[in-house]
């Protein structure tokens, strides 16, 4: 069973699993915290792993830390890393998680033995959808974010994943909770321009770790093509296409994905 959570430096997370066992870094994406992991962090236990999911600063229980920039929540999960001494762990990322961590994977090599990416890219020719392009634009994000009530907030997650319910839609709308933390939505998309990712072009594939990709099959922001993409790239991975499934495809399908993750982690 998940542990009472945790904080370290500011930065709140979720441990499953035992002391001594190898561990699983679980990284969340927007809008979202270490909450998503609920129906995941029990297999990945059970498997025989220590699984530790952080609340990235300025969502779910840990507080803004300003900027909150993409660098700057890279350095977050770095200091999380060093501070518990974690050592070679195996990263499992979705969504804005993927970016922040896939990053980190690359400049500390010698910290990843195998990775789970879900949902999201790693490309210098990426794109930002609708929404995202809207947080980056001045004036146009400040009026979304400041704007946003926590009504508005759940009907556009219900329109987005059948299996995010009331619980997850107050656990996910702490990332509104204070200035600070709204504000802290704009500075990372703002910083978030793929021409950053230029220098980690082929990176993925030269970790030669073993790789999980878990992909929403009906994924409209991140599109089944993008981990047909990181499947080319990555020597050896596995795709898992989730049937039905969208973008938010650990809340949509909790229990296969808790066997995919769980099962890959195993076979280690």
């Amino acid at each position: 069973m998940p542990r009472s959570p945790s904080k370290f430096d500011g930065i709140a997370y979720r441990e499953a699993g035992p002391d001594d066992g190898p561990p699983a870094l679980l990284v969340h994406g927007y809008p979202q915290s270490s909450y998503m992991w609920r129906g995941v962090l029990p297999a990945i236990a059970d498997a025989g792993w220590r699984a530790i999911a952080p609340d990235l600063p300025g969502f779910g229980d840990s507080p803004a830390d300003p900027p909150g920039t993409w660098e700057r929540q890279i350095a977050a999960l770095q200091r999380l890393h060093e501070g518990l001494g974690l050592g070679p762990v195996a990263l499992v990322v979705h969504d804005w998680g993927a970016l922040i961590g896939l990053r980190w994977a690359c400049d500390n090599p010698g910290s990843v033995r195998a990775l789970v990416i879900s949902d999201s890219g790693f490309f210098p020719d990426g794109k930002w959808h609708g929404m995202a392009q809207v947080l980056r634009t001045e004036g146009q994000g400040e009026e979304l974010v400041g704007g946003m009530t926590r009504e508005g907030f759940g009907a556009v997650l219900a329109q987005s994943s059948s299996g995010i319910d009331d619980d997850a839609v107050d656990e996910y709308w702490k990332a509104f909770g204070d200035e600070d933390r709204r504000r802290g939505q704009l500075e990372l998309y703002r910083s978030g321009d793929f021409s950053k990712l230029e220098p980690y072009d082929g990176r993925l594939g030269e970790l030669g770790v073993p790789t999980l990709l878990l992909w929403g099959e009906d994924d409209p922001f991140a599109p089944v093509a993008g981990a047909k993409r990181f499947h080319e790239e990555i020597p050896g991975s596995k795709l898992v296409v989730v049937e039905g499934a969208g973008h938010f495809v650990i809340e949509d399908e909790p229990e296969r994905c808790a066997r995919e993750i769980a099962g890959f982690l195993s076979a280690l």
